[in-house]
């Protein structure tokens, strides 16, 4: 049974910082590609972050020199680091999780976390 448990969210002030963390479980961690998105109220979904299998990483333009996405294969863990915060980044933010083999594809979410950005 494939499991993505999120941690670390909560209430900060403007221009603090927060790391979120996501467990896997029942993957092969090292060989998925892990992204965050969030999604704020009355809002689509959108894709924060992304680190591939390969450590290569991609940003949406709102976080970029703000979020940095890491991934700790022994531990199967991924990590948000989100520094100097706004409002606008207050959102339930998942993590996902993206495979491929040659027959299928897999797609697996976490249950999400709530950050809160206000004074």
């Amino acid at each position: 049974q494939v499991q993505l448990v999120e941690s670390g969210g909560g209430l900060v002030q403007p221009g603090g910082s927060l790391r979120l963390s996501c467990a896997a479980s029942g993957i092969t961690f090292s060989v998925y590609a892990m992204s965050w998105y969030r999604q704020a109220p009355g809002k689509e979904r959108e894709l924060v972050a992304t680190v591939t299998s390969t450590i290569i990483t991609n940003y949406a333009d709102s976080v970029k020199g703000r979020f940095t996405i890491s991934r700790d294969n022994p531990k199967n863990t991924v990590y948000l680091q989100m520094n100097s915060l706004k409002p606008e980044d207050t959102a339930v933010y998942y993590c996902n999780a993206k495979g491929a083999t040659m027959v299928s594809l897999y797609n697996y979410w976490g249950q999400g976390t709530q950050v809160t950005v206000s004074s």
